[in-house]
């Protein structure tokens, strides 16, 4: 049994994986804006309220673990915030505001998550195809692309930073996957693989991943976008 973080949980890939995690007996954080009733009514999952755009409120984090886990196991920053629009109409709030979900609150969790960390555990960081260099790239995502760009190279700085404590940092860069999210980025779409099917293959990685990989990127797509 393990004790799993998982961002974005109120929908999409992150629900999923916390039921899927939740059903296999480990002990799931599930952390999200909103929160759906099943994840609630499942007695492995506690659900807590956070806006991952806010500093402030990764105290309600912070005084969940320093009361209830002595450890962290894994943490799966899935959460993501989205813009579709031309790029000479995004303005500098636009920016910021993807940036605040996208890439300050993956450095935010984590650092309050630090000392809960120890050797053997994982952190995972769901990018996208889309902020790899040489990908292909689509209008109107400058924003939402480079902060997935700018999440890949912190995870690459923290696995150099803690290896020697063991703690072990990769990223998933996905391709397209059938969500709510997808939708909004292009509409009429159909992703090869579903929210569920995806989250099967993040949770393996999840448990086992950092045997293998340490400061790495896994492309995980089989189509474009």
């Amino acid at each position: 049994m393990k004790n799993i973080i998982i961002t974005g949980t109120s929908r999409g890939i992150g629900y999923e994986l916390a039921l899927q995690f939740a059903n296999a007996g480990h002990n799931v954080l599930a952390i999200s804006r909103k929160i759906p009733q099943a994840l609630i009514e499942n007695q492995n999952i506690t659900c807590l309220s956070v806006d991952l755009s806010n500093e402030n409120e990764l105290q309600k984090v912070e005084n969940f673990l320093s009361k209830t886990w002595e450890k962290v196991d894994v943490i799966i920053h899935n959460a993501g915030a989205l813009l579709l629009k031309p790029f000479a109409e995004t303005s500098q709030n636009d920016f910021e505001s993807i940036y605040k979900v996208n890439v300050f609150g993956v450095a935010n969790l984590t650092r309050v998550c630090l000392p809960y960390l120890q050797k053997g555990s994982h952190v995972v960081t769901i990018s996208s195809m889309g902020g790899i260099q040489g990908s292909l790239k689509f209008a109107g995502l400058a924003a939402y692309s480079s902060s997935k760009g700018a999440v890949i190279t912190l995870s690459e700085l923290l696995a150099e930073e803690y290896k020697e404590k063991g703690i072990s940092f990769n990223v998933l860069a996905l391709g397209a996957v059938q969500t709510e999210m997808l939708q909004e980025a292009f509409p009429g779409y159909e992703a090869p693989i579903s929210a569920s099917g995806m989250a099967d293959y993040i949770f393996d990685f999840a448990l086992t991943g950092n045997k293998y990989y340490n400061g790495k990127v896994l492309s995980v797509s089989s189509s474009n976008p």
